[in-house]
């Protein structure tokens, strides 16, 4: 009989994390798994086969290991768009607000081209914030956001709305209520 686990079997639930009445959703059980894993990639394609992408580009640090293998997946290559001070080069930066505060994202100035067609990916849309930067850095380079793609979606805290509020079309493979 084949496996008919979903993603979210693979997805561990960690309560009280990093704070009390938390429930963290850690998707390194999902990664770790072979067949979760391929899975997941798969899901989060499968929405933009026969799309023209030029570049794959993943948030910071979970989004790297999405992201690089879809931009595998599909033979392209892949952009980092990282926390301040972590590119060796010139960069743009773009300050974003989180729930706790704010902080600042960045991409190589050289990155991109004028008229690149990138799919953002990262494992979880909270807030929208992180996602947001990154959107607004990759439009900043001349480049096209096709569609942004995230394993989890916490929907309560309006990410999803806020990316689609900006005009992207949002893909998430799980959806939890609450926090």
């Amino acid at each position: 009989m084949l496996d008919q686990k979903t993603v979210a079997d693979y997805i561990r639930t960690i309560p009280d994390f990093p704070h009390e009445g938390i429930l963290f959703r850690d998707v390194t059980t999902l990664f770790a798994d072979p067949r979760g894993f391929r899975l997941a990639i798969d899901q989060v394609l499968s929405p933009f086969v026969g799309s023209k992408i030029d570049m794959v580009a993943g948030l910071e640090a979970r989004g790297f290991v999405l992201g690089g293998a879809v931009a595998h997946q599909l033979s392209k290559g892949f952009v980092p768009i990282r926390k301040k001070g972590k590119l060796p080069g010139r960069t743009h930066e773009q300050a974003y607000e989180l729930e706790y505060g704010s902080a600042v994202m960045e991409i190589h100035e050289d990155a991109l081209n004028p008229g690149d067609r990138v799919l953002l990916v990262d494992d979880l849309l909270a807030t929208g914030g992180t996602a947001e930067a990154g959107i607004r850095l990759i439009e900043r380079l001349g480049a096209e956001v096709v569609g942004c793609a995230f394993v989890v979606d916490l929907p309560d805290l309006g990410g999803r709305r806020k990316l689609e509020g900006l005009g992207m079309t949002v893909h998430a493979l799980v959806a939890y209520e609450g926090l």
